[in-house]
């Protein structure tokens, strides 16, 4: 495999990791506390339209693109497992696909389709909202960590 091509591969992983990492920090560090400081009717209707919202090609093209991505260089990694930097290189895809991705699936979004379905306004929305915010933010810190985590490594690896 060409060495510029693989230089290419790791390189959008980072940057794509990288990216999502961003995306996730910012939930974590003051979207989350923001809702939390609203009205909860007002809240629940807000991550709706917010969980509505980031089904766009923008945010899917890089979310599902870098996992793409990150399994390509999972996988060029074990062709080249004996070349420097296949080790952060893997790390990094593994780091990306099941913490970021995986957890997304398992975690994240089952919590929004159960959101999904909470009246804002209903009685036990409140009881609903605080089990959701708990929840999903702490997942949300776990793909925050696991992206950027990824973005390391494959920064790490680009320097071997």
């Amino acid at each position: 495999m060409n060495d510029g091509l693989v230089v290419g591969i790791t390189g959008v992983a980072a940057l794509g990791c990288g990216l999502v990492a961003g995306v996730f920090f910012a939930f974590s560090t003051f979207v989350m506390t923001a809702l939390r400081r609203l009205p909860t009717a007002q809240a629940i209707a807000a991550m709706q339209s917010i969980n509505v919202a980031v089904l766009n090609v923008w945010f899917l093209g890089t979310f599902l693109g870098t996992a793409g991505v990150c399994a390509a260089a999972l996988i060029v990694s074990l062709l080249r497992w004996q070349e420097a930097g296949s080790a952060y290189m893997l790390a990094g895809g593994l780091l990306y696909l099941l913490g970021c991705l995986g957890i997304t699936g398992v975690c994240n979004v089952p919590r929004n389709d159960a959101l999904a379905r909470v009246a804002p306004a209903a009685a036990d929305s409140e009881a609903a909202w605080a089990r959701y915010v708990a929840g999903w933010t702490a997942w949300n810190h776990v793909r925050t960590a696991a992206s950027l985590a990824a973005a390391a490594s494959f920064t790490v690896a680009l320097g071997r």
